[in-house]
């Protein structure tokens, strides 16, 4: 690993903001393609061509994919031989405020006291910094680097989200099926669906939340395991399609990650129905 370079680091991540808000991967370019060379519903062809061209658009013109550009999450991977000191994060947040302002992003941060921010009475702040990360979530990896993944979380798949316990049963299927209904009832509700449907089991909350954001980071769309290839023929099985319309593609694909579990009659399971710009996200090694 390079020794810190501070000014480096903020440019870096500033770029990898922008690249999270205005860019497809290249995997999920190919799942749509798979998707509308698939799609008999001529209204939902249409949306899935749209929503493409839409993204071609912006990576060229480094634009937000959408209108509700999102609020950065950040995962922080150090291998077990990086050195990482406390300067690095006030790097990174000068670096995601840069680049909330290059994106740009929609200003939605609110000011004002703790009941303020809550009733909204404190105002809007005109700046897209005000917008602040999430909380860092910290991994280890195993080379020696130094890695930020940055995504921008946009506001709908959190109101359509849920995170709760399903009592398990000493059956997958049990925790399966509840996942597949929760999944379908967002898909449905959100709106700007196909959807890539965001999972995480965990023991707490926090943890399967955790496992949540850490399934849109490990998650490809061109390797889908036998659990993530169910999740997703059983919702697309609703017949809800893209914005609504009907057809095969309500999801495109499930990234789905189990953390570790302890002996308990509940499971905790996080569902996010990202919508169709999302998992908007990008990667840069420090």
């Amino acid at each position: 690993m390079s020794a810190f370079n501070y000014e480096r680091t903020v440019t870096l991540v500033r770029d990898t903001l922008v690249k999270a808000g205005s860019t497809f991967r290249q995997d999920k370019k190919e799942a749509y393609q798979r998707a509308i060379a698939g799609e008999t519903n001529e209204k939902a062809k249409w949306v899935l061509e749209t929503i493409l061209e839409n993204a071609e658009v912006a990576e060229k013109n480094k634009s937000p994919l959408c209108d509700d550009t999102g609020i950065p999450h950040i995962v922080l991977e150090v291998g077990a031989n990086a050195v990482f000191v406390g300067q690095m994060l006030e790097a990174i947040k000068e670096g995601v405020a840069e680049g909330l302002r290059k994106l740009p992003g929609r200003p939605m941060g609110i000011m004002g006291d703790d009941s303020q921010k809550i009733d909204q009475s404190g105002g809007l702040n005109p700046d897209s910094a005000g917008v602040e990360a999430a909380p860092i979530l910290i991994r280890e990896c195993e080379d020696n680097a130094i890695r930020i993944h940055i995504l921008m979380f946009g506001g709908g798949p959190a109101i359509r989200g849920k995170t709760y316990r399903i009592f398990h049963k000493h059956s997958t299927k049990v925790v399966m099926d509840e996942i597949v209904k929760w999944a379908a009832e967002g898909v449905a509700a959100l709106g700007c669906s196909p959807c890539t449907l965001a999972v995480g089991v965990g023991r707490s909350h926090y943890e399967a939340t955790a496992m949540m954001l850490q399934a849109q980071v490990d998650g490809t769309y061109d390797v889908q395991s036998e659990m993530e290839q169910e999740i997703t023929r059983k919702v697309n099985e609703a017949d809800i399609g893209p914005l609504g319309l009907r057809g095969k593609t309500s999801v495109i694909a499930t990234f789905i990650k189990v953390g570790p579990q302890r002996a308990s009659g509940v499971r905790i399971v996080c569902v996010r129905p990202s919508c169709c710009f999302e998992p908007r996200i990008a990667t840069v090694e420090l």
